[in-house]
């Protein structure tokens, strides 16, 4: 009756929701981000390569797949100022909703990635459970995401220079200084840059800081790493120290975050 799907920038990895793959491309191959993605195998290849890089979405073909033959389904897609997923789901919504009229499709726009994505995911499949209607959780599902954040911290920028997103200057003396860049998804889904701490105890102790800034008070949280178990373990206990009772979730990311958030990177997905 209900289906959850999402693209895969998501970085979900639960058999309850279906993931779309997005793909990492260069002019010689491409990494679709699926279950048999390698992380260590992507990084590895676009450390030593030096041309042209990028990331495509999912066709509409992809999502109309995904949704199956669901009455009802609920469409996460990341966020549509830095992607086409989200329009891609909607074209696949409107001719969903053609060919079965007694069909729907909720198509989000999560305004970020990774860590929200998946939190909305959750509380959709909470809502679900509680035996709520299509409208009403399409409706608190909205509700939900105003006290929905995504932090990041990203220990390279070599991607994002490549991609016309920062300077290759910023870049380079970013890795000289040994710089975190902290930032957040804005309130309308572009990256936000808020500071540029030294070193991994800083730039945990700046993520703290401005989850609280920004409304954290204990909720769920969930830490997606590129290559950076560690790190996100000592952000998690530093979270701890101050809430106790924190439910916190460790993934790794996929593909497309991976490409992004780069070797060291953290993506903060988080309640506020």
């Amino acid at each position: 009756m209900y289906k959850i799907v999402a693209d895969s920038s998501s970085n979900i990895k639960n058999s309850a929701v279906v993931s779309v793959p997005l793909t990492v491309g260069t002019d010689e191959r491409e990494f679709v981000d699926n279950d048999s993605f390698n992380v260590h195998e992507m990084v590895e290849y676009l450390s030593n390569y030096k041309g042209r890089s990028g990331s495509a979405c999912p066709a509409s073909e992809d999502w109309l797949s995904a949704f199956g033959d669901a009455q009802y389904v609920f469409c996460i897609a990341i966020t549509s100022n830095l992607s086409g997923s989200y329009n891609s789901a909607r074209i696949a919504k409107d001719e969903y909703e053609e060919t079965y009229p007694d069909r729907k499709v909720c198509v989000i726009d999560s305004l970020s990635t990774a860590g929200e994505m998946e939190l909305i995911a959750k509380k959709i499949q909470e809502l679900i459970d509680e035996g709520k209607d299509f409208d009403t959780i399409c409706a608190e599902i909205a509700e939900y995401q105003k006290k929905t954040h995504l932090l990041f911290c990203l220990k390279s920028l070599t991607n994002l220079a490549n991609n016309g997103r920062v300077s290759a200057a910023a870049a380079k003396i970013s890795s000289i200084l040994n710089l975190r860049i902290v930032g957040k998804a804005s309130d309308v889904g572009t990256l936000e840059m808020l500071s540029k701490p030294r070193g991994d105890k800083n730039a945990h102790i700046e993520i703290l800081s401005r989850m609280k800034e920004f409304g954290y008070n204990g909720g769920k949280v969930i830490i997606g790493h590129c290559l950076a178990l560690d790190a996100a373990k000592s952000l998690s206990e530093l979270i701890k120290s101050e809430f106790a009772n924190a439910k916190i979730k460790i993934n790794e990311c996929g593909a497309l975050c991976t490409f992004y958030a780069e070797n060291g990177g953290l993506l903060i997905g988080y309640e506020g």
